[in-house]
């Protein structure tokens, strides 16, 4: 950002100079004849970058798309309710109240439709309810850790991580599964009706 005449670098000049430094430090690190725990660390650190990217683009397509998405249904909820508004008659209060009261109505219906908000916090109390699962057993040394005994936690925090982060996975599919349009499939594991 620029202050009073301080010239400051921007951020997006900031991450431009960062994403520069960290690609020619991984050419510099790719030239050398590295070992294979180097190379698995030089190639996580550029998978980091590479999630981070995805993440941040991702955010805001989902950010425009939702801007988008909210623009079309408060408008058409809008022009039907100023529809029935100019009707020719006078107003009164009925009129007006019955008006508005159809348009919050059509508005939440619609909201509540795109953004399946009942869907998203049953999936995520279901991840967590696993995941707390998972914490009592590996603490217990019960369910899939009772095999492991003690001078094993190494063996068993590897399960445990493993099974907590199949979890989060399947959490991260049923999210982007609810993301998705009602044509291209449902979700699995559909929260009971009611």
């Amino acid at each position: 950002m620029h202050f009073a005449g301080r010239d400051l670098p921007t951020l997006q000049r900031a991450e431009a100079e960062l994403v520069s430094a960290q690609e020619s430090l991984w050419q510099q690190k790719a030239v050398r004849c590295l070992d294979l725990p180097d190379r698995r660390s030089l190639y996580s650190e550029e998978v980091t970058t590479a999630i981070e990217q995805y993440q941040a683009d991702s955010r805001k397509y989902r950010r425009i798309h939702n801007g988008l998405q909210s623009l079309i249904v408060i408008g058409s909820a809008s022009t039907t309710s100023i529809a029935a508004l100019d009707t020719g008659r006078e107003l009164t209060w009925q009129s007006v109240t019955l008006t508005v009261i159809s348009f919050a109505i059509t508005m939440t219906a619609m909201f509540t439709g795109y953004y399946k908000f009942r869907e998203c916090s049953y999936f995520l109390q279901q991840t967590a309810d696993a995941i707390e699962e998972e914490v009592s057993a590996v603490a217990l040394g019960i369910g899939p850790y009772s095999e492991y005994g003690p001078g094993q936690e190494d063996e068993a925090l590897k399960l445990f991580t493993q099974r907590v982060e199949e979890h989060r996975n399947e959490q991260r599919r049923r999210q982007q599964q609810l993301d998705q349009p009602a044509d291209q499939g449902a979700p699995s594991g559909q929260p009971p009706p009611g």
